[in-house]
């Protein structure tokens, strides 16, 4: 059997599909090809369970070729969008597609309806698969950090935190980045957190968190380090996997530190956890602590986000308690 499963982004997405590549590999024996983004591909090229990689720019004509002469049995299209539509026209194998429930989130963001299921979207990408015969295993969800990109964080810490002769501490991941600013604690609540917590902080974030991220060391004390833009996504995902605690923002490095089994203490601004996408861990383990302010009538108030709070109180961030984060951190 061979098998072509569809998610071009994010990065969050990506990684909370490693169950359902896992399981199809596992207990069908499928040769399990991946279509995606080029930004994103280095997390499938990684992963053992993947057989082969294809990833696009913008187009899937930019792939289509290959992937005909691949013949594949089966697709399992995890995004079912436009684009996912065109691979499945193109190569004419029987396909199972994701259900977005963009109907139910509408409901929900426009007129606080709840008819969401209590779903993780990890199990509902998994029931996309289930007509396969492949189901869901329990193990959680899979990061695989290429040997390169494993980060020596006792150094960087020696090198910048520490006394002499000072033994490595434990240390804090804050990862202050996110795609959109109405999921992120404005900078003087991070500051805030970093100058309370008693020990080592290594922020992170891409780039585009760059600035911030000085801003925020340079406010907050020694002890915090800006890390970011400075590393790929892997070796973030290192850092990540060798810290006590994680603090995030509903991003994707929130859901490869549950890969990893981390204590998370996850902070919810315009987007909430029914959504589905909240830190998943394999059976029998819970090691996330959220942080929301619920009962706003404004909230959700889009499934994504915003530049700027619609309605220009950002009470969803600016009511989280930072002295309770960092009760939780440092518990």
């Amino acid at each position: 059997m061979k098998l072509l499963i569809i998610r071009f982004s994010s990065i969050g997405d990506i990684v909370l599909a490693t169950p359902v590549i896992r399981a199809v590999k596992q207990q069908l024996g499928a040769e399990v090809h991946c279509l995606t983004k080029r930004g994103f591909r280095g997390i499938l090229d990684a992963n053992p369970y993947t057989d082969k990689v294809f990833a696009i720019e913008k187009k899937v004509s930019e792939v289509m070729s290959e992937l005909k002469q691949e013949n594949y049995d089966y697709i399992i299209d995890l995004h079912n969008n436009l684009r996912s539509a065109q691979v499945k026209w193109g190569l004419r194998a029987k396909a199972f597609s994701f259900d977005k429930i963009n109907w139910e989130k509408w409901l929900l963001v426009n007129l606080k309806v709840d008819r969401l299921p209590d779903t993780h979207i990890v199990h509902r990408y998994m029931a996309t698969a289930e007509p396969l015969g492949a189901s869901y295993d329990g193990q959680g969800l899979d990061y695989f950090i290429p040997p390169e990109d494993e980060v020596a964080v006792g150094n960087l810490l020696a090198t910048n935190v520490l006394a002499p002769q000072q033994e490595t501490p434990e240390y804090i991941a804050f990862v202050i980045g996110a795609a959109h600013n109405t999921k992120r604690l404005p900078a003087d609540k991070i500051i805030s957190i970093c100058r309370k917590v008693e020990m080592p902080v290594l922020l992170l974030g891409g780039p585009g968190e760059e600035e911030e991220g000085r801003q925020v060391a340079d406010a907050a004390g020694g002890h915090v380090l800006n890390m970011c833009g400075k590393f790929n996504l892997s070796q973030s995902a290192s850092i990540v996997r060798q810290a006590h605690k994680v603090i995030s923002h509903d991003t994707g490095l929130m859901h490869i530190a549950a890969a990893f089994g981390k204590d998370i203490v996850s902070v919810w601004g315009n987007t909430i956890p029914e959504f589905g996408m909240y830190p998943f861990y394999p059976d029998g383990m819970d090691r996330n602590t959220t942080f929301e302010v619920k009962g706003l009538s404004c909230r959700p108030c889009s499934k994504i986000g915003f530049e700027k709070c619609p309605k220009g109180h950002f009470r969803c961030m600016r009511e989280i308690s930072e002295e309770e984060i960092v009760k939780v951190l440092q518990k």
